[in-house]
C-alpha cells in the first residue's frame, strides 16, 4: 500500500537477523523512488559506519537539508541498519531532525530489540515486528539457489541447512555456500563441519539416554561431545533445540527439559562453562519422571 500510495511514515522494523528487514526498506525504496532517484535521495548508514552524536548533527542534519526534486506523496528517506546500536545521545539527537525535516524526510530503522530505541522515536513512528522464516520459506528459497547453482545435496543435507539457519536466511545461503565450496556436495556432515556446531543425533541419543535413565551412557555421549572441542554454549544450545523437535517426548517431560536445559544455559553465559556444570545437567535430566 505504501509503495503504491507513497507518503511513507516513519518506521521501525524489528526481528531477528536475517529475515529480510533492511532488504525489505531496500525495495521499498527503489519501488517509491525509482532507481534514478534513488542514490540521491536515499541515506543508509549501517552498523559499520560512524553514527554517533556528529555524524546525527552533520551527515544526517546535512542530508535532510538536501534539496530533491521529487515526484508528490515521495520523500528523502534515511535508513539507519541495526538501529538499537546507536547511542542514547545520538538517538536524543535525532529526534529534532525527525521532527523538524519530516515534511521532506522519512527516516526507517532496522533494529534486533525495539526496545533498544528510545521511546520518544518509538512513539513518532510505526512500528512492523518481523516474525522468524519458516523452514518452508527457508527451504523454498535454498532449493531455488541449489537449481541454479545445479548444487548436489542430499535431504539429510537441507535438513542440516534449516536446523543450523533457525529461521536465518542469510545464514542458511552462507552455510549452503560454505558447504558447497569446501566440500562439493551438500550432506549433514558436511553442513555441521562447516558449521562446527554438535551433530544433533549424538545429541539426540544423548537425551535418549537420559529419557531411559541411564546416566552412564548420557555421560559418553556428552565426553565424545567435549572431546571433539565443543564449548559449552555449542552442547547446551543444541540440546535446546533438539528437546523442542523430539516428538517421542511427552509434552511435560518435555517443558521440564526445556526449563532445566534454560538454567543450565543461564549459567554458562554467567561464566561457568564447565565439563562438571553440563554433567550436573545431565544428571537433573534423568531425574525427570
Amino acid at each position: 500500500m505504501i509503495a503504491r500510495d507513497g507518503n511513507m511514515p516513519h518506521m521501525i522494523i524489528s526481528g531477528m537477523p536475517g529475515i529480510g528487514k533492511t532488504t525489505s526498506v531496500l525495495c521499498l525504496a527503489r519501488t517509491l523512488l525509482g532507481n534514478e532517484l534513488y542514490h540521491e535521495a536515499v541515506l543508509e548508514l549501517n552498523a559499520s559506519d560512524e553514527r554517533g552524536i556528529d555524524v546525527v548533527r552533520g551527515e544526517i542534519k546535512g542530508f535532510a537539508q538536501k534539496k530533491v526534486n521529487l515526484p508528490p506523496g515521495r520523500h528523502k528517506l534515511v535508513i539507519l541498519d541495526e538501529a538499537d546500536s546507536m547511542t542514547p545521545g545520538a538517538q536524543q539527537a535525532l529526534r529534532r531532525t525527525m521532527e523538524i525535516y519530516s515534511n521532506t524526510t522519512r527516516f526507517a530503522f532496522a533494529c534486533n530489540q525495539s526496545n533498544k530505541i528510545i521511546e520518544p522515536l518509538q512513539s513518532r513512528c510505526a512500528i512492523l515486528r518481523y516474525a522468524k522464516l519458516s523452514n518452508e520459506q527457508v527451504l523454498k528459497r535454498l532449493m531455488e539457489i541449489i537449481e541454479q547453482e545445479k548444487v548436489e545435496y542430499s535431504d539429510d543435507g537441507l535438513s542440516a541447512l534449516i536446523f543450523t539457519a533457525e529461521g536465518d536466511m542469510r545464514q542458511a545461503v552462507n552455510n549452503l555456500q560454505s558447504t558447497v565450496a569446501g566440500f562439493g556436495f551438500v550432506n549433514g556432515d558436511n553442513v555441521f563441519k562447516v558449521v562446527d556446531s554438535p551433530h544433533p543425533i549424538t545429541v539426540q541419543k544423548m537425551l535418549k539416554a537420559c529419557t531411559d535413565a541411564k546416566l552412564g551412557d548420557a555421560m559418553d555421549e556428552l565426553s565424545t561431545l567435549w572431546d571433539k572441542g565443543y564449548s559449552c554454549v555449542d552442547i547446551v544450545s543444541t540440546m535446546f533445540r533438539v528437546t523442542k523437535t523430539m516428538d517421542t517426548l511427552p509434552e511435560g517431560k518435555k517443558l521440564e527439559y526445556i526449563k532445566i536445559i534454560g538454567f543450565t544455559h543461564m549459567r554458562v553465559l554467567d561464566g561457568v562453562s564447565t565439563y562438571l556444570q553440563l554433567s550436573g545437567c545431565l544428571a537433573r535430566l534423568c531425574r525427570v519422571k
